[in-house]
């Protein structure tokens, strides 16, 4: 089945705890414009035409778990080639975002993207990157000396999606965890 890098499955931190997100995004984030703060669960996904008929499923995934509170608290990196660095917030607890993540994937196998890696899927909130070990090791000392966790509600997820590379992406709809799902 087809998918693309202009979808995503995500979950966004409520508007009014933005600013403090934003205020090291606006420092030290190239992809600022293109994502709005979120923590990834499938991505790429189906296109935007596709979303109606991906909402059932996604739906039933999403009534099997509760609403739950998380706190982005601790920084830390992913080491990636050549000496680069992704910044980013570790959501605490990471387990409901593992099984939220998981089974949304089970409804789409072939998004499997975000659980790929060494460590499986990691809840991530990317804030920036680093060159060099030395502006990795800067970066993370300012940011853990200012930085004061921040508590939200998980209630949804978002179906985002962009025209051209070159976009920001947008929220197309939202989809309610638990039983309630009334509000999406």
């Amino acid at each position: 089945m087809k998918k693309t890098h202009h979808a995503a499955v995500v979950v966004i931190p409520p508007h009014d705890i933005w600013e403090p997100i934003q205020s090291i995004r606006r420092r030290y984030d190239r992809h600022l414009k293109r994502w709005m703060p979120h923590v990834t669960l499938l991505y790429p996904f189906r296109p935007r035409a596709l979303f109606v008929e991906a909402e059932p499923e996604l739906r039933h995934a999403c009534a099997a778990i509760q609403p739950f509170r998380a706190t982005l608290g601790e920084l830390r990196y992913f080491a990636h080639p050549r000496g680069q660095f992704t910044l980013w917030l570790a959501p605490q607890p990471g387990e409901p975002f593992t099984r939220l993540q998981a089974a949304l994937q089970e409804k789409y196998p072939d998004c499997d993207d975000t659980a790929r890696h060494a460590a499986g899927f990691v809840p991530h909130l990317s804030v920036g990157q680093a060159t060099g070990r030395s502006q990795l090791e800067e970066r993370l000392a300012e940011l853990k000396a200012s930085w004061r966790p921040i508590a939200f509600d998980v209630l949804e997820i978002a179906l985002i999606w962009r025209e051209g590379d070159q976009d920001p992406f947008e929220v197309d709809r939202s989809v309610a965890l638990g039983d309630n799902v009334s509000g999406a």
